[in-house]
């Protein structure tokens, strides 16, 4: 199956079709970037439209996941908390305060509106993101010097419905929900995207430099397999 990658969104994988007319990308299933063009298009012309839709794309992966759920008292990443306080006002609000993520919530409303959670949602990013570029950029450092591995540099999204991804000219782009992982699958997940930098595929020279660099990797793999990139 043919692929482009994107930077932001990774790998979108491409079906051509004789009944298409224009070139159009959707969100499948596993949260994954599908795009149908007609049987002769040059694929080009996909990467042109991910370029020109970025904001419409972001917001069709939110729509995907705007059934999370929020709980009172839940920890957001490694070092957030969500706190709950009722609120004389008409409408929610959420705020980020130092470690706290505070939503004042209105007594006729819930955490499960689909108001509050993108309200809450939008809060929830931002810290995952404070935590990410804190944590993941010197992990990943440290990761690849320990392994002699090398790549260009780090990108971070939340649009994507994969942990990570690595391009061919050696950018690591990195979903700040990461950090609702364990850090053991944090670092199998870095290890996966620096292996990808020696090896573009899944062969098994490419399972060979994971296994050396994290011998636990099938049972990381296994675990990650329970887990949503999702926010």
């Amino acid at each position: 199956m043919a692929t482009v990658s994107d930077e932001e969104f990774g790998t979108i994988t491409l079906r051509r079709s004789a009944r298409a007319s224009h070139v159009r990308i959707r969100v499948a299933p596993d949260g994954r970037l599908r795009a149908s063009l007609p049987l002769y298009a040059p694929a080009f012309l996909v990467k042109r439209l991910v370029r020109s839709s970025r904001e419409q794309i972001r917001a069709m992966l939110a729509e995907q996941h705007e059934d999370m759920v929020f709980e009172d008292g839940m920890q957001i990443g490694k070092s957030h908390s969500l706190i709950v306080r009722a609120t004389s006002r008409d409408t929610a609000e959420a705020k980020r305060h130092g470690r706290q993520i505070i939503v004042q919530l209105p007594a006729a409303t819930t955490l499960r509106d689909p108001k509050v959670v993108r309200i809450v949602r939008d809060v929830v990013i931002e810290a995952l993101r404070i935590e990410a570029k804190s944590y993941l950029p010197k992990r990943l450092a440290f990761l690849a010097e320990k392994n002699d591995l090398m790549y260009q540099k780090v990108r971070f999204s939340h649009a994507s419905g994969r942990w990570g991804s690595c391009s061919s000219n050696g950018t690591i782009s990195l979903n700040i929900a990461l950090m609702k992982l364990p850090f053991e699958q944090i670092d199998y997940v870095l290890i996966h995207e620096l292996s990808h930098t020696v090896h573009m595929n899944h062969s098994q020279e490419f399972w060979s430099l994971v296994e050396s660099a994290d011998p636990d990797y099938k049972i990381h793999r296994r675990a990650l397999k329970k887990e949503s990139p999702s926010i």
